[in-house]
């Protein structure tokens, strides 16, 4: 292959990916499963906005998930810890959720994105009458606002 291929083809490349240090965008869930058992109840959040631990805590609570039975088989619970860990915050910090991954607290496990301190920070100046709204609801309906959250795309839209 040429120089010039090469550096066609780079450019291409990058003019396909997005800016993955882009204030607004965190990589999203791609893996088939995580998408549709934990977007069975709720949006399928990146893995980046918390630490593996804080994964790791989650996945051994689901028989209480936030209120929720939300069990799964050992080989499916396995299969979705695996991808959260590896794709967390603290080993793939990219975009909105290296921010993120600097509001937590060293060895802490939070459970909620909305109660860290950048997502406070972003949202402060949001009334309640949007909150209350029938279609949003709760802070984690992140859809409701950012079209495309479930892509990773925190903009404000």
């Amino acid at each position: 292959m040429t120089m010039r291929r090469v550096i066609v083809l780079a450019a291409a490349l990058l003019a396909a990916t997005p800016a993955i240090a882009g204030d607004d965008w965190v990589p999203p869930v791609k893996d088939p499963m995580v998408r549709k058992e934990c977007g069975a109840c709720h949006m399928a959040f990146q893995p980046a906005f918390l630490p593996a631990r804080s994964w790791d805590r989650m996945m051994n609570e689901l028989a209480d998930h936030f209120g929720e039975d939300a069990t799964l088989s050992a080989d499916k619970a396995r299969a979705i810890r695996n991808y959260l860990t590896a794709n967390a915050g603290d080993v793939v910090a990219a975009g909105r959720a290296s921010k993120y991954m600097r509001a937590v607290a060293p060895g802490g496990t939070p459970q909620r994105i909305t109660l860290n301190p950048d997502f406070e920070r972003k949202h402060r100046k949001i009334p309640d009458r949007v909150w209350k709204d029938p279609r949003v609801v709760t802070r984690s309906n992140c859809p409701a606002c950012h079209r495309g959250a479930e892509q990773g795309w925190y903009d404000d839209d």
